[in-house]
């Protein structure tokens, strides 16, 4: 079984890039709708995309499902089996299906790309590094040289990630000068009026630069471009930004209140 899921999951990874492609020529292709109904061209090959993907992540619950009654697992799928036995009509598997499926599409790539500015921000301040190691250590009660990372690991929970406020300061200052999605759309439910006087009418696309939106001096100081984690400190203590200025996460409701283990996000074996 361990083997097909394997097989499944370079079939999925191979269909989930394909489907992107496909997805992405809509925005192109006027005559998208007419070729999804037809079946023909690009949304064939999207159609096929959409069912190995279904294929691989319902055969992953049902592998899930069983192994619930010889283990206990932390990760989040099983975690959403055990909240389905409340509601199992309403958390049905195509419900699971959208979720696992918001966490493979939404979070690899922005996941790899912040990780990745992090990293780069790191290497070209090593002072800040110092400071992230050296409260890992604290928080960890991990003062001794090791190159044990998974011994080190396994001594970092959720709480303990709460107590890194240095470490949530320098990810957030990543997000801020290097937002995952640099440039993002809305489209107005309303016919409406931007606080510079240009109107807007309903269904109008608006798009806006978070990238840009982080480095502009008058939100965020004469040393907006810098890369500068104390900024997110008081006496040592995190404080969150408002999302409407810090719009690495596009005004999502709950980012004003993001705790460090949602921003730091897991790898594919918490979710697998």
């Amino acid at each position: 079984m361990k083997k097909d899921l394997e097989t499944e999951d370079l079939r999925g990874r191979l269909s989930t890039k394909g489907g992107n492609d496909a997805t992405s020529l809509r925005f192109i292709d006027s005559l998208w709708k007419l070729k999804w109904f037809l079946n023909i061209g690009s949304q064939t090959r999207l159609k096929k995309s959409i069912a190995t993907i279904d294929k691989f992540v319902y055969r992953l619950i049902i592998t899930k499902r069983k192994e619930q009654n010889t283990a206990v697992r932390e990760d989040i799928l099983s975690r959403f089996l055990v909240e389905r036995e409340k509601d199992p009509e309403r958390m049905n598997d195509k419900y699971l299906r959208d979720i696992i499926l918001s966490f493979m599409i939404a979070g690899k790539d922005t996941t790899a790309a912040s990780l990745s500015w992090f990293l780069y921000m790191l290497c070209k301040n090593p002072l800040v590094q110092e400071k992230i190691v050296r409260e890992i250590r604290d928080v960890t009660s991990s003062h001794e040289e090791t190159t044990d990372v998974k011994g080190s690991v396994e001594n970092i929970d959720e709480e303990a990630l709460d107590e890194m406020q240095y470490l949530h300061a320098a990810l957030s200052e990543t997000l801020r000068l290097y937002p995952a999605v640099p440039v993002d759309t809305r489209c107005a439910e309303n016919d409406d009026v931007l606080p510079d006087g240009h109107r807007v009418k309903r269904g109008d696309n608006v798009y806006y630069i978070s990238y840009a939106i982080g480095t502009m001096t008058y939100i965020w100081g004469q040393q907006a471009e810098e890369f500068k984690p104390e900024r997110w400190l008081k006496d040592g203590v995190f404080q969150p930004e408002s999302p409407f200025k810090f719009i690495s996460f596009h005004v999502c409701t709950h980012s004003l209140s993001l705790s460090l283990p949602d921003v730091v996000v897991k790898s594919e074996d918490f979710l697998f």
